[in-house]
């Protein structure tokens, strides 16, 4: 078994199971250690996320943490906006996707680092 590949889901797990977005991990894994090129990565990542998101989805709703009404809708044009997505992307290519994943996760982690921490959220 390979221990990157296993350590890269867990924290991937992890982090999607805590709602924020464990693809950066995985996709970040599998595009710099396995070479799998952008897309790819992608389309593995959403895969990936299909059991994880229902998994985490059970256990929110399980403890009453989700409300249906504000979140329906938002599934709603995520759906929508997942194929208008997959259209973009194809459209633009993996090296332009790539930068605007980088550009991303750059500004998040700027935005982070200035931020006030919000105990107890």
């Amino acid at each position: 078994m390979n221990i990157g590949a296993l350590l890269a889901g867990l924290m991937s797990g992890i982090i999607g199971g805590m709602g924020l977005g464990g693809g950066a991990v995985l996709i970040i894994y599998l595009t710099v250690f396995q070479n799998v090129e952008q897309l790819r990565a992608q389309g593995i990542n959403l895969l990936f996320f299909i059991p994880i998101a229902l998994t985490a989805v059970i256990i929110y709703a399980l403890s009453k943490q989700i409300r249906w009404k504000i979140t329906l809708p938002i599934a709603t044009g995520g759906i929508l906006g997942a194929v208008a997505g997959f259209f973009l992307t194809d459209f633009i290519g993996g090296n332009f996707t790539a930068k605007l994943f980088g550009g991303f996760l750059v500004l998040l982690g700027v935005k982070e680092i200035f931020s006030k921490s919000q105990k107890g959220s």
